[in-house]
């Protein structure tokens, strides 16, 4: 059967506004993310980039356009459709479960999602420890985010940046086909960057990656394509070659600077 080109899209904003006592945080975006691209969102502190993620994951309401995910339009769905859909996100301020351990914040997570394809009564008096194959889940995907020797041990005795690759695990617990990072890098040591960028790199085999972060040479790192957001508009897209010798961008960034 042939594919559609609306099923091609991982995430389409479409016409997308927003705007809070009157003044426009985001206005007429369009956006289109290919199924298996890795997209940038760069731009100047209060571009709108962080409103954009919160719009495409609907934790508030747009007031024109469309949000589309996979081809199904989610406009107007909640952020547990969205969830269900397939799409996750991280955030800029962690919030993390800090007195359970790493193995138990993974096991909420998976929980939400996996719980529903059983019945709640068959799992009542059932101790979560009696999961097997969700604690192989997990214990994968804890692998997979550099935290297997940190698996049982409380989360307020791990390290920023092992906080930032739990945020990341917990997500993939939701099994995602899309993935928005909001500032992954925030706080990181160099180590630690270097890490999150190996991380985020492996990620973009199989899952679709939009990132937002302020230090350009690991945003052209990882995306394929870069769109750049300024008073909350798209005014420049392409490769990251493309947008590193657009002289839009380069007078923007050379303003905020100076600012």
């Amino acid at each position: 059967m042939a594919i559609g080109f609306d099923q091609m899209k991982a995430l389409a904003l479409q016409n997308v506004s927003k705007s809070f006592g009157g003044i426009d945080a985001i206005n007429k975006v369009n956006l289109t993310v290919t199924e298996g691209e890795s997209r940038a969102l760069i731009g100047p502190n209060g571009a709108g980039k962080s409103t954009l993620f919160n719009l495409a994951t609907g934790e508030i309401s747009l007031d024109r356009g469309r949000i589309l995910l996979f081809g199904r339009d989610l406009t107007h769905a909640p952020v547990q459709t969205r969830i269900a859909s397939q799409l996750g996100r991280t955030y800029q301020v962690s919030n993390l479960f800090t007195q359970l351990t790493v193995e138990e914040n993974l096991f909420l997570a998976s929980w939400k999602t996996r719980s529903k394809r059983t019945s709640p009564f068959a799992t009542l008096f059932r101790s979560w420890q009696r999961f097997e194959n969700q604690r192989r889940h997990i214990a994968q995907i804890a692998s997979r985010v550099g935290l297997e020797d940190q698996f049982h041990v409380p989360v307020e005795e791990l390290s920023h940046g092992e906080h930032r690759q739990l945020e990341i695990g917990i997500t993939l617990a939701h099994d995602p086909r899309i993935l928005l990072l909001d500032e992954p890098m925030a706080g990181l040591s160099a180590g630690e960057r270097g890490f999150m960028t190996e991380l985020i790199m492996s990620l973009k085999k199989d899952i679709t990656v939009v990132i937002i972060e302020h230090d350009i040479d690991v945003a052209f790192s990882i995306a394929d394509q870069v769109s750049v957001l300024h008073h909350g508009a798209i005014i420049a897209e392409g490769s990251p070659e493309q947008i590193e010798a657009n002289e839009k961008v380069q007078e923007i960034y050379t303003l905020n600077r100076q600012a």
